[in-house]
């Protein structure tokens, strides 16, 4: 079977399930597991540059006239239908994630083949769970599937039992600096799971950006940055934006030396299987339990400390 891979996600989840090799194109941001991506065809570009760009400036150009209503990414039309897939995986949550699912059927609709076009809409850590069941059917891995799935609800299990019992830290889950913008979907399970009380979203909710008084007037315990997209490096890099925010230094999580920068992109941002591993690195985080393997730098660091 012939796969093509619009959402990063979609392409953890082929892997996942062990059909890496019949990935004949993916994104440009699929970057996990590097061993196998990197030599499979590339089918989209960003139609804007970021790298010296900051995160307001970003957030600026994202919702801007240039940007309103369209996508963000461009998809070679031509390149997809060289590759001629029977599956295109692809997603309709967020314009600003991935390549829209306006596009992707737009695109399809040209092709002399017509592929099998599945949208990924997860909200919450069942539905990403409910993802890779509906991948694996489609991609006659049931069985794999199934027995995928039931790994990692075991592994979520092993994260509560690890965490029973212990104070329930406040924790604030923060996806984008500036501006503020609480982290939703399936992250406050993620944050529940692990031990902690998660605050400015509830569970399966699309949020949207909050005012610098809403976080202030929470009083975390734990302060998790999350960055859509960004690497832990570049979240360290700007993180200190937010200490000269009024209240910052009186917060409880900073006074406490509770604030986290975390890979985003690989375990939170992203409704694929490693948002369990997600779970796994707050177990640390939030209580210094080893769930799984023990956590990095790479996963997580505390800052300012």
């Amino acid at each position: 079977m012939r796969i093509v891979s619009l959402l990063p996600a979609a392409t953890d989840i082929v892997a996942y399930l062990g059909l890496a090799g019949d990935l004949v194109g993916r994104t440009h941001e699929c970057d996990w597991p590097p061993e196998v991506v990197a030599s499979v065809p590339v089918v989209t570009a960003a139609g804007l540059s970021t790298e010296r760009m900051s995160s307001r400036e970003i957030s600026d150009a994202v919702g801007g006239v240039s940007h309103r209503g369209s996508s963000l990414y461009t998809l070679d039309v031509g390149r997809l239908a060289e590759l001629a897939p029977d599956v295109v995986l692809t997603q309709d949550l967020c314009d600003v994630c991935a390549v829209s699912y306006t596009a992707v059927s737009r695109a399809v609709r040209v092709l002399d083949a017509g592929p099998q076009v599945i949208s990924l809409e997860p909200r919450t850590l069942a539905d990403v769970l409910g993802c890779l069941e509906r991948v694996g059917d489609a991609l006659d891995v049931s069985a794999m599937a199934a027995r995928r799935v039931d790994e990692l609800r075991d592994r979520m299990a092993a994260v509560r039992a690890a965490v029973a019992g212990r104070p329930c830290p406040r924790v604030a889950a923060i996806e984008w600096l500036d501006p503020l913008w609480p982290a939703g979907h399936w992250v406050p399970e993620q944050i529940q799971a692990a031990g902690g009380e998660p605050l400015l979203a509830e569970a399966g909710e699309h949020t949207k950006p909050i005012e610098w008084e809403a976080l202030r007037a929470s009083r975390p315990d734990v302060i998790l940055l999350m960055p859509c997209g960004f690497s832990p490096e570049r979240t360290e890099s700007e993180w200190r934006s937010l200490t000269v925010l009024p209240g910052w230094s009186d917060l409880p999580a900073v006074r406490g030396g509770q604030v986290w920068v975390l890979d985003g992109p690989a375990y939170f941002n992203r409704p694929g299987p490693r948002v369990v591993r997600g779970a796994e690195i707050l177990a640390h985080v939030l209580h210094g339990v080893t769930a799984g393997a023990p956590t990095t730098r790479a996963q997580a660091r505390r800052v300012g400390v």
